[in-house]
């Protein structure tokens, strides 16, 4: 069981091992590991946050990662390269988990992406109609020129939030940018996409133009909200607003969607409460499901696949010595 966490925090992810993944992993017999993304926490190069440095920030730079993290750890753990590996990733990272099944197949990764948003959008959305439940993260300055100073310092002792790290593949991949617009806007409506756009230009040089660019390469080079992945379950809260850039319905017997009846973002991947309303309770019991049937799978493939092995090895091997019979006779290889 693997966790490409979230980037952010220079801790372990806590859903991970304390949350519902956690909770799954004796059932499944499965060993718990958490990767952390380049360029957060410990990650961070020694150069620093630099435009030089940050060009190796990147989705297809991190899913390079996953899959050499992949080969480490089977090496390090004396486990099969081969065997399944779930991956319970939220949000960002959770998108991370279906372009690695679609950009590295060879990588035995699947599993739940939770609240992740596939469509990169350099267009505003609106939160007008989709109540936040929380807000975790610590807040820049109100004041637009500190924010632009903050964001320009590239000593990670200053970014150590990640703020500087996670507007950069914003303005070179996704977009990703919230808007309230509209007099049913429970927000401030401050933050306009305009506003948002123009802090890649003054902070990394990046004109709009670009960032609408970038945008769009990476729909296309990753399929957007038709990624065409295989094993992964798309889960998704309807009281999280990125859930209109996701997966909601199954794409596919092999792509399929849970949306969670007033669930907020990743909420299924917390440590279970009595107080979970029964629709979450229902969700994680289909997660759970879902992971069994895989596994299934994956053990019924492995067993043909040894057995194909044996059933050819007599036939080759007979095969081998009837030809070398005759180019070697006399030799004793017989």
């Amino acid at each position: 069981m693997l966790d490409a966490s979230t980037p952010g925090s220079d801790v372990p992810p806590p859903a991970l091992f304390t949350g519902h993944p956690a909770a799954l992993a004796p059932a499944l017999g499965a060993l718990v590991v958490g990767l952390e993304h380049r360029f957060y926490g410990l990650s961070v190069p020694a150069g620093g946050l630099d435009m030089g440095q940050l060009r190796f920030l990147s989705s297809r730079q991190a899913l390079a990662d996953m899959a050499s993290a992949h080969l480490t750890l089977s090496r390090l753990f004396n486990v099969s390269s081969s065997g399944p590996w779930i991956c319970f990733i939220g949000s960002y990272a959770g998108s991370l988990a279906t372009w690695a099944r679609l950009k590295v197949p060879r990588t035995p990764v699947g599993g739940p992406g939770e609240g992740n948003p596939h469509l990169g959008v350099a267009v505003s959305m609106s939160v007008s109609q989709i109540v936040l439940h929380s807000l975790e993260q610590k807040c820049l300055s109100t004041s637009r020129a500190e924010t632009v100073a903050q964001l320009r310092d590239t000593d990670p002792q200053v970014s150590s939030m990640g703020d500087r790290q996670w507007l950069y593949p914003t303005c070179t991949e996704f977009g990703f940018y919230i808007t309230c617009a509209g007099p049913a806007c429970p927000f401030s409506q401050l933050p306009t996409l305009p506003s948002q756009l123009s802090l890649c230009e003054q902070v990394f040089g990046l004109s709009i133009s670009s960032v609408s660019q970038a945008v769009e390469q990476t729909n296309c080079y990753y399929g957007g909200q038709s990624p065409r992945a295989t094993h992964v379950l798309f889960v998704n809260g309807d009281s999280d607003p990125w859930h209109v850039l996701s997966v909601t319905q199954s794409l596919g017997p092999l792509e399929s969607a849970l949306l969670i009846p007033n669930a907020s973002h990743c909420l299924d991947m917390a440590p279970e409460r009595a107080s979970d309303a029964p629709s979450l309770r229902l969700a994680r019991q289909k997660i759970f499901q879902q992971l069994q049937t895989w596994l299934l799978q994956a053990k019924e493939s492995q067993v043909k696949g040894v057995s194909e092995r044996q059933a050819l090895a007599p036939s080759y091997v007979a095969t081998w010595i009837m030809d070398t019979s005759h180019s070697t006779e006399g030799s004793g290889l017989l």
